[in-house]
């Protein structure tokens, strides 16, 4: 699969843009704060109708408008899926594909399978447990619609739990009732660990032989999926962990506070690993997902490469440019000459700046 073209209405800084991409790698250069990861942000929302900042619509839209567009037209299996976003100030936003409108945003999960690899992932492995959740959830989200449902309707139910919780201090009648969202709360949970299971084992798969190649065999990278509770004692700790609950008024477990963690040689990465150790494990990782969604869609994902180059050694330029392979792959820089002195072929070059986006060759 591949993005054909991007047109941008009111969408960050651009008033209007368009921009036709080529099927192998495209190059978007300019100084900082000119508009590169607006491009790649507006990609990656039309595969999964979330920005990847975590912004919200209203800080998408330009400044001083009340709606923006976003249309990209896609070419997958040889079929062409069109999708328009409709961003709005006031309202939630609205989806179309090949002009149907979506029921629900959601829907367009899984349609395009876009990968995005920026520096702040080359963190993942030193930060807290909700980047590493994100990380796997954004990834199943795309994959596994029914994980999607389910998770959407877990976070939903502690959402509901967590107003329970606060009702009941005021309510104290109502903890009876707690008995009914535990139930609903076990039932999606247990899915939840279960899919993210399977899916740290698929990872696991590829990512050691990923991993000792990028380090020359030295090292020996394993996930571990660590969930926060256990299937088989979910219900007792959640009526264990009830009085802390209604103390704090939030939801102390279930699987919106697992983790995974890193082992490289049997040690956990975030404890003793060096930062170049962390981010080798973190390209590996990013890596192992571009294999994971050809090898469960049958389909190569767009790989968009937000300026991530800049913060990697040359052997790891060198080893991320070598298994780019004949995946689409577009490019954010502030220069050229990393790609002119690399074994990278580049297809198109785009110089974006002023809010324009140009093409030089």
């Amino acid at each position: 699969m591949y993005i054909k073209s991007l047109e941008l209405s009111n969408y960050r800084n651009y008033e209007r843009v368009q921009i036709d991409f080529d099927k192998g790698v495209n190059i978007l250069y300019g100084d900082n704060a000119v508009g590169k990861t607006n491009v790649l942000e507006s990609i990656y929302l039309s595969s999964t109708t979330k920005s990847h900042r975590g912004s919200r619509d209203k800080e998408i839209v330009r400044f001083g408008e009340y709606e923006g567009h976003i249309r990209s037209l896609f070419d997958k299996n040889d079929v062409d899926y069109q999708v328009d976003i409709h961003l709005r100030t006031d309202k939630s936003k609205g989806i179309a594909i090949n002009g149907i409108k979506l029921k629900k945003a959601a829907e367009l999960m899984g349609v395009i399978n876009v990968i995005l690899f920026s520096p702040e992932d080359l963190s993942i492995i030193k930060n807290g447990p909700s980047d590493r959740r994100r990380f796997i959830d954004s990834e199943l989200c795309q994959l596994d619609k029914v994980y999607l449902y389910n998770l959407t309707s877990y976070n939903k139910i502690v959402n509901q739990r967590n107003n329970l919780l606060k009702d009941i201090t005021y309510h104290p009648e109502l903890t009876d009732t707690l008995d009914v969202w535990d139930s609903q709360l076990i039932s999606l949970g247990t899915k939840i660990i279960d899919r993210r299971t399977l899916f740290v084992n698929q990872l696991n798969e590829i990512i050691y032989d990923i991993h000792k190649n990028l380090t020359g065999e030295n090292e020996k990278l394993l996930i571990k999926y660590d969930p926060n509770i256990e299937i088989m004692e979910y219900s007792q700790k959640l009526k264990r962990n009830r009085e802390k609950d209604i103390k704090y008024k939030l939801t102390s477990v279930g699987p919106h506070r697992d983790d995974f963690i890193f082992f490289i040689n049997d040690m956990d990465s975030k404890k003793y690993a060096s930062q170049g150790q962390q981010r080798t494990a973190a390209l590996s990782l990013k890596l192992s997902e571009i294999k994971l969604v050809e090898n469960i869609t049958g389909q190569k994902p767009i790989l968009l490469l937000d300026d991530v180059l800049s913060e990697l050694d040359s052997n790891r330029q060198n080893y991320l440019l070598n298994s780019i392979g004949n995946i689409q792959t577009i490019v954010t820089c502030t220069g050229l000459d990393e790609f002119i002195n690399s074994r990278l072929t580049v297809n198109k070059i785009f110089k974006v700046s002023g809010g324009k986006v140009v093409r030089e060759n």
